[in-house]
């Protein structure tokens, strides 16, 4: 009972931080998200061993450059692509089961690019035609969070087969489509209150940030899993630390990010 009620607190100081810097201003967002970057990167660095603390000078000159200085979208455009491509290889690493250590040039791109490259990226896609789009981020998160809350419901009174076990032991194929569903049904329900995209364009965004949020869910657990932890910190008692609270969003942005731009080109 301690440790739900725990759970509960902290997970609600989470969302009124979360929604104050939403609806305080977009630079009270941008700050809260450049600050969450700076933990993710703290206890990524603890995970694989990375020394010195150069990727955070180099994260935060990253993050100025494209936040404040930067509007050239081929520029954008660029850092997106080279994100993903960290991201695939990530991927690659997720599925592959021969034993893999990084390099620390390859523990260093990673982290700039797979968490650095994924908060700015989220922080960006509130912005739409110069304006911050409030309830388009906040769907974003409701997405995630729905995601989360039903594939763990679900997955405990339905859960049987396992999903990727040797990664996540705990995961079920029926939480996870669980989720799935839930998640469409909520995208659903936000396209009547949120019209900056249409219902279909919704949905499309809930397929890409439930798959890709749950590859990133998997991805950090095998990093952990590597590194013989539980989780990644204990910043947020009950949950663990930030990465464990925003593997998914992380690794999501700029999948999602690039879904919104074709949705604009198409249109």
């Amino acid at each position: 009972m301690k440790e739900i009620l725990r759970r509960a607190l902290t997970g609600a100081v989470y969302i009124i931080l979360l929604l104050s810097a939403i609806f305080l201003s977009s630079d009270a967002f941008d700050f809260l998200f450049m600050t969450f970057g700076l933990a993710c990167l703290y206890e990524y660095k603890r995970l694989v061993h990375l020394k010195g603390y150069y990727i955070f000078a180099a994260y935060l000159g990253l993050w100025w450059a494209f936040i404040y200085l930067v509007h050239d979208q081929i520029l954008i455009n660029i850092l997106m692509f080279i994100t993903l491509a960290i991201d695939i290889y990530l991927l690659i690493y997720l599925f592959t089961n021969k034993q893999k250590s990084f390099s620390t040039f390859q523990k260093f791109l990673i982290g700039l690019f797979y968490i650095g490259g994924g908060c700015i990226f989220l922080t960006m896609i509130p912005y739409k035609n110069d304006a911050f789009a409030k309830l388009l981020i906040m769907g974003i998160f409701i997405l995630i969070w729905v995601n989360d809350s039903f594939a763990y419901i679900v997955g405990k009174t339905m859960g049987r087969t396992k999903l990727y076990s040797v990664v996540s032991p705990k995961k079920t194929i029926e939480g996870t489509v669980g989720g799935f569903i839930f998640a469409l049904g909520a995208a659903y329900i936000m396209a009547t209150h949120e019209q900056i995209i249409g219902p279909w364009q919704w949905m499309i965004l809930a397929g890409v940030i439930v798959v890709t949020g749950s590859l990133g869910d998997l991805i950090e657990s095998k990093l952990k899993r590597s590194a013989g932890v539980k989780d990644s910190g204990a910043i947020l008692p009950g949950h663990g630390g930030m990465l464990d609270r925003l593997d998914s969003l992380v690794f999501a942005a700029p999948f999602a990010y690039l879904t919104l731009n074709i949705f604009t080109y198409v249109s």
